[in-house]
């Protein structure tokens, strides 16, 4: 099958409400920003649609302004370069890092927030070619009535693969949602389902159109595995927050890769003063590994990917609180 896009009319709506119209009227239209998945995936036939509606041209999902309270609302087109670039956004430690861990510098340029947090699933039975996929009876997410990764449930197991959706929810982040019934607001943590081929809280005809963020407190950090040092997706990620309370520090978790949706850890144990550090860190490394579901929806071992996140979990907790040995080295974005 070529891989040449297929054909389909392109609308270019200039407001948020234009845009919701033009779904509503084209069933089975699709939302772009900077495209950088969903292009893709209109190449390979792993989407399929006639009409694409550009949120590009919407000037009010480019902007990053003062939010409720003292937070900050992001545009969900603002670019992953202007991200990264954003000085309110330092006060977020834990975004911006995992911001500079997305594919590469070009990509950042033109790819959107919106677009990084709805971006689809991903397996390795499932990111083939057409032929490849059609020589497999394809599979459960995409024309096929299986889930080659676990041939006996019943539903799709391909994984969640977005960084800066963790680094989001251990800040408290939520979305504002735009769509044919008005505009909603959604805590992120609830926008995702783990179904790898519904993964989304979105309904028919809505978008993303910005972040909400409470205002800066927490500690944070990201850092992720992955197979080459730059560009990959994360085979496993984590963000951790950590805030400093009366009764000592609190952890907020949240990871990326392993399941079809990102997922918070409850932490429910502070990290006293005067506590056993090193029994309370590996006492969260193991709570991490129980949380977490790694399947085979990639060529690294599941076990590995379980190991090697609650390694990294109980090492940036560490950091964020102040406890981490002198000879430690930060892990590599």
């Amino acid at each position: 099958m070529s891989e040449a896009l297929p054909e389909f009319q392109l609308l270019a709506p200039a407001s948020v409400d234009e845009a919701v119209a033009a779904l509503g009227a084209n069933p089975g239209a699709l939302a772009s920003a900077g495209g950088t998945d969903l292009i893709v995936r209109l190449r390979k036939g792993l989407s399929e649609t006639g009409t694409l509606v550009d949120l590009g041209g919407i000037a009010a999902l480019n902007d990053i302004t003062p939010g409720a309270g003292g937070g900050l609302r992001i545009g969900a087109g603002v670019t992953l370069a202007a991200l990264a670039k954003s000085a309110p956004l330092a006060e977020y430690p834990a975004i911006p890092r995992a911001v500079a861990t997305v594919a590469g510098p070009t990509h950042r340029e033109v790819a959107t927030l919106g677009g990084n947090l709805c971006q689809d699933t991903r397996c390795v039975y499932y990111n083939q070619s057409h032929w490849w996929r059609q020589s497999n009876g394809f599979c459960l997410k995409y024309r096929g009535e299986i889930c080659h990764v676990a041939p006996k449930g019943n539903r799709c197991r391909a994984a969640f693969s977005g960084d800066i959706a963790p680094a989001l929810m251990v800040h408290g982040a939520s979305l504002e949602i735009a769509g044919p019934d008005g505009t909603r607001h959604l805590p992120l943590a609830e926008f995702y389902h783990e179904d790898g081929a519904a993964h989304l809280g979105l309904n028919p005809g809505e978008i993303v159109v910005a972040v909400l963020l409470p205002p800066p407190g927490p500690v944070s950090d990201y850092a992720k595995v992955r197979v080459r040092a730059a560009v990959d997706y994360p085979l496993a990620g984590i963000a951790v927050a950590c805030t400093q309370a009366r009764e000592g520090a609190r952890f907020t978790l949240a990871i990326t890769g392993t399941n079809s949706a990102p997922m918070l850890v409850d932490i429910a144990d502070a990290l006293a003063e005067g506590a056993d550090a090193d029994a309370y860190f590996a006492a969260l490394e193991k709570q991490v590994q129980k949380a977490v579901s790694p399947q085979r929806t990639s060529t690294l071992a599941p076990h590995y990917r379980r190991l090697s996140v609650s390694a990294l979990a109980a090492r940036l907790a560490r950091q964020t609180a102040g406890f981490a040995p002198e000879d430690s080295q930060r892990p590599e974005p």
